[in-house]
């Protein structure tokens, strides 16, 4: 099925976007997911000025680049996080953070999802791609012992918070892909089952689909793809090698850093890791999703200027499976 390839431009927001433009277009990418920030694209910017978007949309035109979607994930997390600290303050724009009082910092973060809605229909642009924070992330541990009440509560605050800027993308005629992950209201199978039912399963909210963030959590990619089919708005193709098993590397990392061999666990680039591929591209296939492919490249341990070329060859691979016009097995009918 033959799907655009995009570059999502988050790992690569310190540089130019103009700068990104041009390498993704050299290697050969259909285009990007554009992140809100660096000077990729300013949500604020992009609603009082007129002439910022047709800036951007020069800029693409001119590396035959197009854009499907834009990605919100810094902002989205501290929409409902707890607590808010300084691993927001760096990664939120100041006007954003102002004083750093967390009841204000979730309050604007809330209106600049609304406002990235708005940003992206101006664009052109269906789908926004980002994280929703979590109130009771800091609970996975379940010690000290938490009340069920607490977790009732958590998803509340989710849907307390998501419903009224899931209203403004209803407005707009944008869709929001939460992307399932630590740290996120949905990071795995039944929390998305639970996220879903605490917004009323609707519409606006769908997900988007990485695979890297599953399997170091032991879930099958590819049953995801199939039982949340009609959820899955945007696909994000980062890979992840697992190497627990020695009785030292555990699941959870023990806080080392990137590329440390003492990880239990390591983004990589893509097409390099444990991510069976082509089971996730024939799932695709098989629920007919028809939207960009977009490669979130990470990997501590190689240079990305090779790496991100390297990830479209083998993506480019797998997305060319094309399902047939009629059964293999049609040959031998008499008919």
């Amino acid at each position: 099925m033959t799907r655009p390839v995009t570059l999502f431009t988050g790992q690569w927001a310190d540089l130019p976007f103009e700068e990104v433009c041009r390498l993704a277009a050299e290697w050969g990418y259909d285009g990007l997911e554009i992140a809100c920030w660096g000077d990729h694209f300013d949500v604020e910017q992009a609603l009082t000025d007129d002439t910022y978007i047709p800036r951007k949309r020069d800029i693409l035109a001119k590396y035959h680049l197009e854009v499907w979607a834009i990605s919100a994930h810094l902002v989205g997390q501290a929409v409902c996080d707890h607590p808010i600290d300084a691993r927001h303050q760096a990664i939120l724009p100041a006007r954003l953070w102002a004083q750093g009082e967390p009841e204000q910092v979730r309050r604007r973060a809330a209106e600049e999802i609304k406002n990235t809605a708005r940003a992206a229909a101006r664009l052109g642009v269906a789908t926004v791609v980002g994280f929703t924070g979590s109130a009771i992330w800091h609970t996975v541990a379940m010690f000290p012992p938490v009340p069920a009440a607490m977790i009732e509560a958590g998803y509340a605050d989710f849907a307390a918070r998501w419903n009224p800027i899931l209203d403004v993308f209803d407005e707009v005629g944008v869709r929001f892909a939460h992307e399932v992950h630590p740290g996120e209201i949905a990071y795995d199978y039944h929390s998305t089952v639970r996220a879903l039912q605490a917004i009323g399963h609707r519409p606006a909210f769908g997900l988007n689909w990485d695979p890297s963030h599953m399997i170091w959590q032991d879930l099958d990619p590819v049953g995801f793809i199939t039982d949340f089919a009609e959820r899955i708005y945007h696909v994000d193709c980062k890979d992840v090698r697992v190497r627990t098993g020695d009785g030292r590397r555990g699941r959870l990392a023990s806080h080392l850093p990137w590329a440390d061999l003492r990880r239990g666990w390591d983004f990589v680039s893509t097409g390099r890791g444990d991510v069976p591929w082509e089971d996730c591209f024939r799932a695709l296939n098989a629920i007919g999703y028809a939207g960009p492919i977009s490669i979130e490249w990470e990997d501590a341990g190689m240079d990305r200027l090779a790496g991100a070329a390297e990830a479209l060859g083998v993506i480019r691979g797998f997305n060319a499976i094309t399902p047939p016009a009629t059964s293999f097995d049609a040959a031998f009918s008499t008919d």
